[in-house]
Formats: C-alpha cells, sequence, structure tokens
C-alpha cells in the first residue's frame, strides 16, 4: 500500500463478531487499525491473531464516553446485537447508541474523519412491506421489550443524518441485516448460534412457532467487503443502505441445512414463538448493487460449513455448558442479527 493511501483507522466494537472480522480486513489491506471495546460482548480473543501486528493496537474503552485520538475514519459498530445481551441492560444498550453516536459523531467532526454507523434491519420493525427498502419508515413498537436496541439504533440514524445537514460532515449508514459466521458468540441466542450449539452437543434443535417465518442470512466475509465498499464510495452516499442477503429462507429451512453442514441427527421440536418478533425480514439491495457494485457472493452451504468448523473448534475449547449457558429463553425467528 503506497503511504498516501494509509490511513489510521478507528472501529468501535472492535473485538465483537462484525467488528474482529473488519478489524482484521483493514489490518490485511496496511491500514493503521485502532480497535475500541468495553469487552461487553467483544472478546480479546476474536482478535488475538492480529495483536503482533505493529498496524493494530487494542484499547479497552466504553463509547459512551467521549474519546480523544487523531484518525482518518470511524466505524461505529459498538453495540450489543443480540436480544439475549441487548435485554440485559436495556438502558445501557440505549445509551451505547445515542451517547455513543454522539461521542463518535463529535469526534469525527473535531478531526474531519469520514464516520460509518452501523444500523440494523430492526429499524424497520415488523415490517408491512417487503422486502424492505431504505425509504420504508417501518411498523415499530417503542416500548416493546426489543426497544431498546430498535429505538436506540432509529435515533443514532437521525443524528448521523442531521450532523451531516447541519455540518456538511461525511457520513455513512449501513443497515445491516441478519449476518452469521465464525466468531459468533455461540450463546447469544442468534437463530445460527442455537442450532449450530444444538446440533453439535447432539441436543434437539428448538424452532419457534411452526418454522415458516424468514430470515435472509449473510456471510460475514461478504458483509464485510460491502462495508468497505459503503466508507470508500462517493463523497455524498450519506443515506442508510441495507446491507444483508436478498434470499430468504424459512426457520426450518435452515434448521435442516445446519443438520446438514454440522452431520448431525439431531430432532427437530416447536415451541411457542416469542411476542414481537417479525415475521419476515428480507433486504431490498438495489441502492447497494447500484451504488457499490454489492451483491453476497457465499452460498448458504459454503458459509454454514465454515461457520459449523468453528463452532466444532470452541465447543472443544470449552465445556458445552458455557458455550449453551444463555442459550434458555432466547428466541431463533429474530435473534440472527448482525
Amino acid at each position: 500500500m503506497k503511504e498516501l493511501d494509509r490511513k489510521r483507522i478507528l472501529v468501535t466494537g472492535g473485538a465483537g463478531f462484525l467488528g474482529s472480522h473488519l478489524c482484521e480486513r483493514l489490518v490485511e489491506a496496511g491500514h493503521d487499525v485502532l480497535c475500541v471495546d468495553n469487552f461487553f460482548t467483544g472478546t480479546r480473543e476474536n482478535v488475538a491473531h492480529l495483536l503482533g501486528r505493529s498496524n493494530f493496537e487494542l484499547m479497552r474503552h466504553d463509547v459512551t464516553f467521549p474519546l480523544y485520538v487523531e484518525v482518518d475514519e470511524i466505524y461505529n459498530l459498538a453495540c450489543p446485537a443480540s436480544p439475549i445481551h441487548y435485554q440485559y441492560d436495556p438502558v445501557r444498550t440505549t445509551k451505547t447508541s445515542v451517547h455513543g453516536a454522539i461521542n463518535m459523531l463529535g469526534l469525527a467532526k473535531r478531526v474531519r474523519a469520514k464516520i460509518f454507523q452501523a444500523s440494523t434491519s430492526e429499524v424497520y420493525g415488523d415490517a408491512r412491506v417487503h422486502p424492505q427498502k431504505e425509504d420504508y419508515w417501518g411498523h415499530v413498537n417503542p416500548i416493546g421489550p426489543r426497544s431498546c436496541y430498535d429505538e436506540g439504533k432509529r435515533c443514532a440514524e437521525t443524528l448521523f443524518v442531521d450532523y451531516r445537514r447541519q455540518y456538511g460532515m461525511e457520513v455513512r449508514i449501513a443497515r445491516i441485516f441478519n449476518t452469521y459466521g465464525p466468531r459468533m458468540h455461540p450463546a447469544d441466542g442468534r437463530v445460527v448460534s442455537n442450532f449450530m450449539v444444538q446440533a453439535l452437543s447432539g441436543e434437539p434443535l428448538t424452532v419457534y412457532g411452526d418454522g415458516s417465518q424468514t430470515r435472509s442470512l449473510c456471510y460475514v466475509d461478504d458483509l464485510i467487503d460491502a462495508f468497505i465498499r459503503l466508507m470508500n464510495a462517493p463523497d455524498g452516499t450519506c443515506d442508510p443502505v441495507n446491507l444483508g442477503n436478498p434470499h430468504e429462507i424459512t426457520m426450518l429451512e435452515l434448521a435442516e441445512h445446519i443438520k446438514e453442514a454440522t452431520g448431525s441427527d439431531s430432532e427437530i421440536v416447536f415451541r411457542p414463538l416469542p411476542i414481537d418478533d417479525p415475521w419476515h425480514r428480507q433486504p431490498d439491495i438495489g441502492k447497494a448493487r447500484a451504488l457499490l457494485g454489492w451483491a453476497p457472493s457465499t452460498s448458504l452451504g459454503e458459509g454454514l460449513r465454515a461457520t459449523a468448523e468453528h463452532f466444532r473448534e470452541r465447543l472443544a475449547s470449552r465445556p458445552a455448558a458455557q458455550c449453551t449457558q444463555g442459550m434458555q429463553g432466547s428466541h431463533n425467528a429474530g435473534a440472527a442479527r448482525g
């Protein structure tokens, strides 16, 4: 990489599932990466392989407090993203989204950095339009058990757009749909995590409802490619962009695919569907195709096999009880988010 092209890049939530993959990609590209995390859901283990690199730095910090560093770009990924984690302390979750956005936008304004916000498909709520385009305002419950996450992300989007309008800043907003892959936390309550742990432990795979509810699943490598393309898009690309896989799969079909990927003969059992769980979640990625030239390329089978290998290694390195702790009471239909 030419010295002029080399950037100092801050990644908040950098020790998490998505953040660790992003840090890895940026380090490999030759950039200087500052990874910031409070380790609420992120782990040092996720970035341990980067610690010896001269262009990687790890800092413990909570984005609800200001940060004073010099950087060229900021990827703001900090926020627990699965129900079992964000519902544990809903006030803290909202603060992380809102105060975190304010602090990172303030930093970007001071140092004139371009800034990226990891938003979510949850801003669409229990959508009445299918698939969802970026101009759909959503069908939401502002006081439900999931609202700390959903509304915090909606508020963060508002802040990003208003900083753009008021100060002329270069902002990027990615609405992330369900994502899976290596380094997912095994006890985060997401559908792929739950099914993987159950299948590899020889336990029944728990499907909520009748299994006909759908999600679209994007492999993590494809999503990280989209992040970088969006950040590097021409100036003025400041409106939200959906990032995800446009192909739907039912939860029952997913359970069967995971049994195949893991070689498991576990049975499938059905449980009642929890409240406020969206029935469909599917992105319209027309804007991402047009602006970024991007669409996911990893097949579900390929992605699930790579994910199964990661879970197999992780389960072998620690007691199964540690990996299943926290799954009780979690549900699969709506928990497979980014």
